[in-house]
């Protein structure tokens, strides 16, 4: 029996979400306490395990190493780690004879390392609220998104509701450097007619994303003692900077091509290239005989994987040739090979979205194209699941300004929980 959804829901859903504001606002300050970077993820999806359970979802906690994801569609090759301690978490809450739409609301609970301590006004992973803003590494990138699809179905519950159809709530990792994480659920068997990933989008949704290519360059100078001429050939650190600027040059080319792309050439410069990580040599009186530069480059929607990496290489071995390396660079491909991603108008789940969105902000949806990459190509791509990106305010991601507003917080939690009524459907909770 199909159960309409109440008239004053976004009436009632206003004050419950005031009351459970101050909560919400707790819950998120002890998700930034964990320290979550890649490798630590752990004590994170312990407790959140656990908040789980307690709100009567059943849990499913593995890690990426219990699911076979090699040679699936969107794996990206695991470099300089393992993933036993890669944990995964998922919850499920079901009802008998449901007849709404089943939903996966999916977050990220890694978060990038925060670099120089010297640079934060305060330690990362303690967060401060000032002025309506919470800071600290990860509270926009992006769990505030998981306290916000958490809290929304705290809501209904509390407004004696549950979702009238199967919804897994999932909290991953590895979003930030393969998005293994959110294939590893999808080949463990979790699927829905759609995915909800409520990373911070300032009220807007991702319509195309760019892919990236992450790369190791090991390359070889001519070692000797550093008595005699050095060239910065013979240096092998010196010549990573020409290796360097010639990716940059490629990474102009393309950019200067996607100038008539369809959903990027309105961006100038839409393609990054990041030097990520260089090192390289062994002693300081010596010439050093190798260096290695980690780099990042995105991929534009319509160029395959393949193809870019073949680009790059190419490049990069013209760069040997031009310094008479006398033993080729050495190419790995170390983590994110991810496909650009195009989220197609007009599906039944965007438009759910978008009249939720209207309700609460009174003013259209409007989507965008992202300069970046996130986990919505791995279920909509590859898997068939329409997956929108969508979330509040925030800024400073990646940085040591980082920060989330929380009234976007609870304005958001309210899209959500009204996406949810709409989507789903509401069940009255018996009494």
């Amino acid at each position: 029996m199909t159960h309409p959804i109440p008239e004053d829901l976004g009436a009632r859903l206003d004050a419950r979400l005031d009351e459970l504001h101050q909560e919400q606002t707790d819950w998120l300050a002890r998700l930034v306490r964990f320290d979550s970077v890649r490798g630590n993820v752990g004590p994170c999806q312990d407790w959140l395990a656990g908040e789980f359970a307690a709100r009567g979802w059943d849990v499913d906690a593995f890690t990426i190493a219990d699911v076979d994801i090699d040679g699936k569609p969107g794996a990206s090759p695991v470099v300089d780690t393992d993933y036993d301690d890669a944990k995964i978490v998922v919850a499920t809450h079901d009802v008998p004879d449901g007849t709404g739409r089943s939903l996966i609301l999916q977050g990220h609970v890694d978060v990038v390392p925060p670099g120089a301590p010297e640079l934060w006004d305060h330690p990362p992973f303690e967060p401060v609220i000032k002025d309506g803003w919470m800071h600290g590494r990860g509270a926009d990138d992006m769990k505030v998104g998981v306290a916000e699809m958490v809290f929304a179905l705290d809501a209904l519950r509390d407004l004696g509701y549950v979702p009238d159809a199967r919804v897994h709530v999932q909290t991953v990792c590895e979003e930030e450097c393969t998005g293994n994480g959110a294939l590893s659920t999808l080949e463990r068997g979790y699927r829905a007619d759609a995915c909800l990933i409520p990373e911070s989008m300032n009220g807007r949704m991702i319509r195309a994303e760019l892919g990236s290519v992450w790369v190791r360059v090991r390359l070889f100078g001519k070692p000797g003692h550093v008595l005699g001429p050095v060239s910065d050939s013979a240096s092998a650190t010196l010549a990573a900077y020409d290796y360097v600027n010639d990716l940059r040059a490629l990474t102009a080319e393309i950019n200067a091509e996607a100038t008539d792309h369809p959903w990027f050439g309105h961006i100038e410069n839409p393609v990054k290239f990041s030097l990520g990580k260089i090192r390289g040599g062994d002693w300081l009186g010596s010439v050093p005989s190798w260096a290695e530069i980690e780099c990042r480059i995105s991929v534009l929607p319509g160029t395959t994987l393949p193809e870019m990496r073949e680009r790059v290489s190419a490049r990069i071995m013209q760069t040997a040739r031009r310094l008479e390396s006398t033993v080729d660079p050495v190419i790995s491909w170390i983590g994110f090979q991810a496909d650009g991603h195009v989220l197609k108008p007009g599906s039944a789940a965007e438009a759910t979205l978008a009249q939720a969105h209207q309700a609460v902000h009174g003013a259209d949806m409007e989507t965008f194209s992202q300069t970046a990459t996130c986990d919505a190509r791995i279920y909509d791509l590859y898997y068939g699941i329409p997956a929108l990106v969508y979330g509040g305010q925030g800024e400073g991601a990646h940085s040591p300004l980082e920060r989330t507003n929380l009234a976007s917080m609870r304005e958001t939690t309210k899209v959500i929980a009204l996406f949810i009524a709409e989507w789903c459907g509401l069940r009255p909770i018996a009494q």
